[in-house]
């Protein structure tokens, strides 16, 4: 059975102070075994901050981008080495946001992605559609061609040591919920494309939904087949409901 991950972004949100007191109210609240594995992504300024105050918890440290480039001349960028020197395990690749504000195509997200595994890091891979294509009903085309640009790029063993996380882009910061029959279908639909290649990484591979999930309607997100929990956004951050996201895992 895949165990649940809960992931927490916390976006561009918050200061020093913030991420302090969330990260210290998480790594309170969590326990030493909690019901699903539990991680956070906070804005780069605050990953060393935030890593050794969860270095005493279960609670893997994740970021939320990393650069195509391992070194140089890149100024502003961040590579995947020097997240893993801050005791990154995640990093989160092809974010709806990334692809709609910076342009980050496939080939783009999938160089991340390589990249990601270059460095020992376990990618995040966003997929998902947004409104107007949910509407026009090309949903699955556009989370198949998403996904199989990964695949071409780093064969779909690599998917062995990575994690899917589906965004409706309509679901996000919205208040908007793809009901749970609607993440179901994606998320099998996804886990069908990656067994028509190997059975086996397709019934490991860990599948989480991403798109306004709350403590309210976390269970009964999580108890579909297929969702194999959640890539948080703002209910991320508090602690309060976070933990109970957590919770709904159990």
């Amino acid at each position: 059975m895949r165990q649940k991950l809960v992931a927490g972004n916390w976006k561009m949100q918050g200061s020093r102070e913030m991420a302090e007191t969330l990260a210290g109210g998480i790594t309170a609240g969590i326990g030493e075994a909690p019901p699903c594995a539990v991680a956070v992504c906070p804005p780069y300024p605050y990953l060393d901050e935030v890593g050794k105050l969860l270095a005493a918890s279960p609670v893997e440290l994740g970021a939320q981008n990393l650069a195509v480039e391992d070194e140089g001349a890149y100024t502003g960028e961040v590579a995947g080495g020097m997240l893993a020197d801050f005791g990154c395990h995640f990093v989160i690749v092809g974010h709806s946001e990334r692809r709609a504000l910076y342009g980050e195509d496939d080939a783009m997200v999938a160089a991340k992605f390589l990249a990601a595994q270059r460095h020992g890091l376990v990618p995040i891979l966003c997929l998902g559609e947004t409104l107007e294509e949910r509407e026009s009903g090309v949903t699955e085309n556009v989370v198949g061609r998403q996904l199989e640009a990964v695949i071409a790029a780093a064969g779909v063993s690599a998917l062995g040591r990575a994690v899917i996380a589906y965004e409706p882009v309509w679901a996000i910061g919205t208040g908007r919920t793809a009901s749970p029959d609607q993440a179901q279908e994606v998320h099998a639909f996804t886990r069908s494309l990656i067994a028509n290649k190997d059975a086996k990484i397709a019934d490991s591979v860990q599948v989480l939904y991403g798109g306004s999930v709350k403590p309210a309607n976390a269970a009964e997100i999580f108890s579909m087949p297929d969702v194999d929990g959640g890539l948080i956004g703002g209910a991320s951050l508090e602690a309060e409901s976070f933990l109970a996201i957590c919770a709904a895992c159990g």
